[in-house]
């Protein structure tokens, strides 16, 4: 089975400041350090470490290209790792990644650039649960109580057990996944994420693998902190 992993990472990172962690001659979260290395580095390392992943895509904008070849050349991977030319959106770079993958792959994994402290065991049973599937996303529940609004009034109370907190991986059967982007960019439909284009699909189901609160995704300067804090318990457990 050859699984591919797609890194959408061609966001400016707006709501981050430069000023909130040590940076390699940019503001842009993907870039930013986290305890000596980028962002982004931390999560390609997590999807080069699990046995089922053969290769990964990270999708830049094409600005910052030059910057992380260099990055990725002073690593020594097991694995393939390559940059491909993003878009203007998540779904124009992730699209552009699909395009440059081989055609014989089998499963496709997209996954925040941002979001480094997702785990091997829940990658593993992602993917897994996409190849007998065809559709599967982790997701955790929400804590808090979730309200409707319409202009800043309560119309409802959701049920929280009927509802999910996406994350990533979403992973899917790279045929469901091309022909979920063809149908998108005919309909001219925009997504949240590659589960919602997906889902428009007849006979398609897309199931929900448990994830952690963990696997944050960092996005604000307050972010920073605790992803130094899940870092040090990483390498702890790594030294125990």
């Amino acid at each position: 089975m050859k699984v591919s992993v797609i890194l959408p990472a061609a966001g400016l990172g707006t709501r981050m400041k430069s000023q909130s962690a040590e940076h390699t001659g940019t503001n842009k979260k993907q870039f930013m350090s986290l305890e000596g290395a980028p962002i982004l580095l931390h999560t390609v390392r997590k999807f080069v470490a699990c046995p089922l992943v053969t290769e990964v895509l990270i999708a830049l904008r094409g600005a910052d290209l030059e910057l992380a070849a260099e990055l990725l050349s002073q690593e020594t991977f097991a694995k393939p790792v390559r940059c491909v030319e993003g878009g203007e959106s998540r779904q124009n770079s992730v699209e552009n990644a699909l395009a440059a993958l081989d055609p014989d792959v089998d499963i496709i994994a997209v996954h925040d650039a941002v979001r480094p402290f997702i785990d091997s065991e829940t990658i593993v049973q992602v993917i897994q649960q996409a190849a007998e599937t065809g559709a599967a996303i982790v997701g955790i529940v929400p804590v808090d109580t979730v309200k409707q609004v319409q202009r800043h009034v309560v119309r409802g109370t959701l049920n929280r057990d009927r509802l999910v907190l996406a994350q990533t991986p979403q992973v899917f059967r790279a045929a469901l996944l091309r022909e979920a982007f063809r149908k998108a960019r005919e309909d001219q439909f925009v997504g949240t994420d590659e589960s919602s284009l997906v889902e428009r699909l007849e006979s398609v189901e897309v199931t929900v693998v448990p994830g952690s609160d963990r696997n944050i995704k960092i996005t604000r300067p307050s972010d920073i902190e605790l992803a130094r804090l899940f870092l040090a318990e990483e390498k702890r457990k790594v030294q125990n």
